[in-house]
């Protein structure tokens, strides 16, 4: 991950984690869905961001990562 994207509680947006990760905004969602991908955050309104910790957690290994079970915390949006 860059370093301008390892600020301390910095919040990444889908675009930013597709460039980050690799992955297609459906495949994102897809992966969320089977508790593969770690869960946005509502940003208010119809806003999502990831954690930035969260995102790499997931690229330690993208293969074997299973989200923590938690409430809906964000919802899609269409940057």
């Amino acid at each position: 991950m860059s370093d301008s994207i390892r600020v301390a509680g910095a919040i990444l947006r889908r675009k930013q984690v597709e460039q980050v990760v690799g992955l297609s905004r459906s495949t994102i969602y897809q992966r969320i869905k089977d508790g593969m991908f770690p869960r946005p955050v509502s940003l208010g309104g119809r806003m999502v961001g990831w954690r930035a910790t969260d995102i790499e957690l997931f690229l330690v290994d993208p293969a074997g990562y299973r989200a923590a079970a938690s409430s809906s915390d964000g919802e899609h949006d269409d940057d």
